[in-house]
């Protein structure tokens, strides 16, 4: 679907999920913390008008142009690659309880022990500590390493998150991308 889903599409994508975009040794396994309703109606991940994680991968450095959410399966040829720790669609990632989180980390591992990823940057510092039992984890490298991946966090893109505009997000995008360069 390439045009702008109905409310009533919107609803019904409640639950629904969208499928990984992933290949083995990828560079990086982006990783969100679940998938926007609007995402799930479209089927294409980051595609809710206002979520900025093409515009900050694209401003970073990570793409040589600016894609758009349907065109999510070109981030492959870059090395890149998208999943989630929680696979049901949600309004709001708030919605999600803790539970899911952790297990959902079980089985974010699980892909990243099978597809060996460089690196693993999870987009969302708050659910990367519920999920992973590190409440007092912050932005950039964690001192772990998952199954041989860098464990990265990034701040989520989503226009709901204030804390960071296109600029802060540009920033610490490129400072993941300059790290996987070296």
């Amino acid at each position: 679907m390439q045009r702008k889903p109905t409310p009533e599409e919107i609803i019904a994508a409640t639950g629904k999920t969208v499928p990984d975009i992933i290949a083995p040794n990828l560079r990086v396994l982006f990783c969100g913390i679940n998938p926007s309703v609007y995402s799930a109606a479209v089927g294409h991940h980051f595609a809710r008008p206002g979520n900025r994680f093409w515009r900050s991968l694209y401003s970073a450095g990570f793409t040589n142009r600016l894609l758009s959410p349907f065109e999510d399966r070109d981030l492959l040829q870059f090395g890149y690659g998208l999943t989630n720790i929680v696979d049901r669609a949600t309004a709001r990632a708030d919605q999600l309880k803790p539970e899911e989180l952790v297990q959902g980390q079980q089985q974010l591992i699980a892909k990243v022990q099978q597809y060996r990823p460089r690196c693993l940057a999870i987009l969302g510092i708050s659910a990367y500590r519920t999920a992973f039992n590190r409440p007092k984890a912050v932005i950039g490298k964690q001192d772990e390493l998952l199954h041989g991946a860098i464990a990265w966090v990034l701040p989520n893109p989503s226009g709901l998150n204030a804390h960071y505009q296109l600029a802060d997000l540009q920033r610490v995008y490129r400072e993941l991308l300059v790290a996987i360069e070296d």
